[in-house]
């Protein structure tokens, strides 16, 4: 069920869209349409490192040597254990640099998730 606060907030955000979409070429909207599409990329992107790990007996390690050790442990267990696999699975190796996100690939995926919502909403 759908309230009327959740179908203002969704005009809203329709609104707020549009007004992106159609002023693509100012340059503030240009910076600010990157700014979200790199915060997103930023988003989906792996953890590189933690400062803190908690053992198996709910001990919590800070120690970088230990966190090493820890993690040494686990993919060594991890990886002696006997899996089933099919043998079904491939894929090709992914080489280079990310591609550029242009403004026309923005604008376009803009309006297709404009109206791909608007027609869910009629």
């Amino acid at each position: 069920m759908i309230h009327s606060d959740d179908m203002m907030r969704v005009t809203q955000l329709h609104k707020t869209a549009l007004d992106c979409a159609s002023d693509l070429n100012d340059p503030n909207h240009q910076n600010k349409i990157f700014r979200i599409a790199k915060q997103m990329v930023k988003e989906t992107q792996d953890i590189l490192g933690s400062n803190c790990l908690k053992e198996i007996s709910s001990k919590v390690i800070v120690d970088e040597k230990e966190i090493k050790d820890l993690w040494k442990e686990y993919m060594e267990k991890l990886m002696n254990e006997e899996n089933e696999w099919d043998h079904r699975i491939s894929a090709g190796v992914k080489e280079g640099p990310a591609d550029c996100i242009r403004i026309d690939e923005v604008a376009a995926a803009l309006n297709d998730t404009i109206q791909k919502s608007l027609q869910e909403k009629a």
